[in-house]
């Protein structure tokens, strides 16, 4: 049996697409306007769960100071309060993490900047609560 047309032996399909570093690993991202099922940031999620659970516990009195906290945990004062800091988020941008909404450019570093505390001031080029 023979075929009328010969099958290549390579195909080549071209896919738009970039590399970036997003929370220390890599991720692919597509052109503007490609639909793609988001998920949320893994880096930004327990950033903001240990934010909250920290505050927890200094809120109960577990932990008299920061200090304290940090030395339990491990973690350096700077540090640690930096995270702390996240608390202070507007919770319509806490929710656009945890739904894996947020834009590129909302990433733990840019977070972890000093931000307005009060919410209303608070923008993220390309933060949206929209698909």
């Amino acid at each position: 049996m023979t075929r009328a047309t010969s099958i290549p032996d390579t195909v080549t399909i071209h896919v738009p697409l970039r590399i970036v570093k997003r929370g220390g690993r890599k991720e692919m991202q597509l052109p503007e306007g490609a639909s793609t099922q988001r998920r949320p940031d893994d880096a930004l999620v327990k950033a903001l769960a240990r934010a909250f659970r920290w505050k927890r516990l200094l809120d109960s009195g577990e932990f008299a100071t920061i200090a304290e906290l940090g030395t339990r945990e491990g973690i350096t004062l700077s540090y640690l309060t930096r995270i702390l800091r996240l608390t202070l988020l507007a919770p319509d941008i806490v929710e656009t993490i945890l739904d894996g909404k947020q834009g590129p450019e909302v990433t733990l570093a840019r977070l972890l900047e000093p931000h307005p505390t009060e919410w209303s001031a608070q923008t993220f080029k390309n933060h949206s609560t929209s698909d």
